[in-house]
């Protein structure tokens, strides 16, 4: 069986997987301790396996030994990931990131802001264009002048946009997220 074949036949993966699992398993238990991390080590090998199948070459090696050669380019990137995680964690060790008035701010920010998470689930129906534009005014607070350079549009289109978003969230919210829909204001556009 070569690399080239697992690649592209999901056949030909089954039966290398089913050749392999345990030794890939076993490759990876051999150097990781929680059996959480083998797991998806163990599925990113053979994910990275499928990725670079085009690279196995019969004359350098076996199957097997191209297979290790994957899964530990994946045990390497891991344990750089972690070492990277470490030495992060290790930096900021010791600070308080977040005094008591910095959490009180952030909670009140939280919630001054719910409404808007409320409207983002009737958000996801409106069409693209409409969403984005009600996006950049309504929540990020630019001008429909602003939000239409910054998606390429005119600014009347930009402001029929908005008024379609707002009039169909209107439509389509429950009685008591209507609120929330009144909150977001159509500024007059100016040239």
């Amino acid at each position: 069986m070569t690399g080239l074949e697992i690649g592209r036949d999901p056949d030909a993966f089954e039966v290398f997987y089913r050749e392999h699992i345990e030794k890939v398993q076993r490759f990876v238990a051999r150097r990781v301790a929680d059996p959480h991390l083998a797991a998806d080590l163990t599925a990113e090998v053979f994910l990275a396996a499928i990725d670079s199948a085009d690279s196995y070459r019969s004359g350098r090696g076996t199957p097997t030994g191209w297979l290790y050669g994957v899964a530990h380019n994946v045990v390497s990137a891991e344990r750089r990931r972690k070492a990277r995680e470490l030495r992060a964690n290790q930096r900021i060790s010791g600070r308080r990131l977040l005094t008591a008035d910095d959490v009180t701010r952030l909670e009140e920010r939280i919630d001054a802001e719910a409404w808007a998470r409320d409207l983002l689930p009737a958000m996801d129906e409106l069409p693209p264009g409409e969403r984005a534009v009600l996006e950049l005014v309504a929540l990020d607070g630019l001008s429909p002048q602003d939000a239409a350079r910054a998606l390429g549009i005119r600014p009347a289109t930009a402001r029929v946009r908005l008024h379609r978003a707002r009039t169909r969230l209107q439509t389509r919210l429950q009685p008591d997220l209507a609120p929330a829909v009144d909150r977001i204001t159509i500024p007059e556009v100016t040239s």
